[in-house]
C-alpha cells in the first residue's frame, strides 16, 4: 500500500515522529542493532503483524543478521504461545526466501536433553539470583519454565543474555496485561547491565509502535523494579 498516495497527512506526520523525531531524541536514542531488536520484538508482541512485514527488511538492511531475527520470533514463543507466534515465523520464512537467505540456518542450540534443566537454571540464576536454584522444584510449570523458556531458548547462541532478556521486556510491554512480569524482568534486565535508563531508551524508540497506554505502564514497571 502507497500510503503517501492514501493517507499523506498521516503518513508524512508517522514518519517524521517515528523515524526522525523519536529516532534521534537526545537521551533516548540507541544503536541500530538494538533498536531494531527491541522494535522487532514489540511488533511481535502486539500481534503487528503488517508492520513486522514492512520493518523486518529495514532490520536485515541494518546490522540485524538471519540468526537474530529468527531467535528473536523462536523465543516468543515462551512469551506469547505458539497460536501468536507462527503468523511472524511465516512471514520472516518468506521475507528470507524473497532474499535469497538460505534455510534452514545453522543450529543455535547448546543444550541436550540431559542437561536443558541445569543450564536452564544457571540462566535464570543468573538473571533472577540465587533464590532461583531451587524455584524449579516447586511444581511442573515452574520445572517447564526452567528446562524449556531458559534451558530451550535462553541458552541458544544469536543472542546474548542480556539482548534475550531485553526481548522478553518487549514482548511483555507489547502485549500489555502482564505487568507484574513486566516488572520482575525490568528487574531481571537491571540484574545484568540493562538498567533504568536503558529501559526508558527501549520503551521510547518501541512507543510509535505500542502506543502510549502500554508504554507508560512500561515505565511505571521500570520505576518499580528499580525502587527493588
Amino acid at each position: 500500500m502507497n500510503y503517501s498516495k492514501t493517507d499523506p497527512e498521516f503518513i508524512q506526520f508517522f514518519e517524521n515522529f517515528a523515524f526522525d523525531e523519536v529516532v534521534n531524541e537526545s537521551g533516548q536514542q540507541l544503536d541500530d542493532i538494538t533498536r531494531y531488536t527491541a522494535i522487532l520484538a514489540t511488533l511481535i508482541g502486539c500481534q503487528g503483524t503488517d508492520a513486522y512485514k514492512e520493518i523486518l527488511p529495514k532490520a536485515l538492511d541494518n546490522q540485524i543478521t538471519p540468526v537474530m531475527a529468527k531467535e528473536i520470533v523462536y523465543q516468543a514463543t515462551d512469551y506469547l504461545g505458539y497460536g501468536r507466534m507462527l503468523s511472524f515465523l511465516n512471514i520472516t520464512n518468506d521475507i528470507f526466501i524473497q532474499r535469497g537467505i538460505s534455510l534452514p540456518l545453522d543450529g543455535q542450540s547448546t543444550t541436550t536433553p540431559d542437561n536443558r534443566l541445569e543450564k536452564g537454571v544457571e540462566a535464570q540464576t543468573e538473571i533472577f539470583g540465587e533464590q532461583m536454584k531451587e524455584a524449579w522444584k516447586s511444581g511442573h510449570i515452574n520445572r517447564w519454565l526452567a528446562s524449556n523458556c531458559f534451558g530451550d531458548y535462553y541458552t541458544r547462541t544469536g543472542l546474548n543474555l542480556a539482548q534475550r532478556e531485553m526481548i522478553t521486556f518487549c514482548f511483555l510491554m507489547a502485549q500489555g496485561g502482564c505487568e507484574p512480569q513486566l516488572t520482575a524482568h525490568a528487574k531481571g534486565n537491571m540484574n545484568i547491565g540493562n538498567d533504568k535508563d536503558f529501559l526508558i531508551r527501549v520503551v521510547s524508540q518501541c512507543l510509535p509502535y505500542i502506543g502510549y497506554p502500554r508504554s507508560l505502564n512500561a515505565i511505571a514497571c521500570i520505576n518499580k523494579a528499580a525502587e527493588n
